[in-house]
């Protein structure tokens, strides 16, 4: 059994092309998230998955291996399939190419969820949401789960719906879900080979093709979002935040 992360990097990102090369505090934002993803204890290999020689040579530059992988792939999960070609019992994390301030404790404990529990085939997170705006927003995903913390479904709307009033943010009961996911090795495979199911589709949220084919994802409770770099405009914030962290 092996445990890799794959970093999916390509060039052409819709709101910010070229993103991962972005100079983030003088430094490759792929740079930034390699250095993270090879703090986190237990990995076998990490991987930055990319379609561009431009960001191919920024990865090696820092150390981390490279797999190429075609730039007509359908999602960010096809091309961590690619790149890990995992066997069916390893264990394969997508971690976001655009969150330079990813925590490695969070990798390892997805990582170990999965091999200590053989009941779930995924693990992703999820942190409290804390305002009625994050709650309302249609780009902030909502998960409910189970007594044992598998997820039953996401969703863009407000989930769980109350009935009578207004929502209640102070009972724990909305979460945001984190774009971080684990899979056993088999599963990913079939995964990349189904086609996008009719939910998926209506909410535009992959996870819910494999929850539609039987698969079980843990959802592991973790106090932050992420600060991730989605727009030109993200970099100032994203690099104050890095500067009051005192990151080098």
């Amino acid at each position: 059994m092996r445990t890799i992360g794959v970093i999916p990097s390509r060039w052409g990102s819709t709101r910010f092309p070229g993103k991962s090369l972005a100079p983030i505090c003088g430094r490759p934002l792929v740079a930034w998230v390699a250095e993270a993803v090879r703090r986190a204890r237990g990995l076998d290999e990490v991987i930055v998955a990319t379609d561009d020689d431009r960001i191919a040579a920024a990865a090696r530059a820092c150390g981390v291996a490279v797999a190429m992988t075609p730039s007509d792939l359908p999602s960010g999960t096809d091309r961590v399939a690619a790149a890990a070609n995992p066997g069916d019992d390893d264990i394969v994390i997508n971690i976001q190419g655009d969150e330079p301030l990813i925590d490695p404790a969070l990798i390892e404990a997805l990582a170990v969820r999965l091999r200590n529990d053989g009941t779930y085939q995924m693990a992703t997170a999820a942190c409290p949401i804390a305002t009625r705006e994050d709650l309302e927003s249609r780009s902030v995903v909502k998960v409910v789960c189970d007594a044992d913390g598998g997820a039953l479904y996401f969703s863009r709307l407000p989930i769980p719906c109350r009935r009578d009033g207004e929502p209640d943010l102070t009972q724990g009961l909305y979460w945001r879900h984190v774009g971080i996911y684990a899979y056993r090795g088999a599963f990913l495979r079939r995964l990349v080979q189904e086609p996008p199911c009719a939910l998926e589709k209506c909410e535009s949220l992959e996870q819910l093709r494999a929850m539609h084919i039987g698969g079980r994802i843990a959802v592991l409770q973790t106090a932050h979002a992420g600060c991730g770099v989605d727009t030109p405009e993200d970099v100032a914030r994203v690099e104050a935040e890095m500067r009051r962290r005192n990151f080098r």
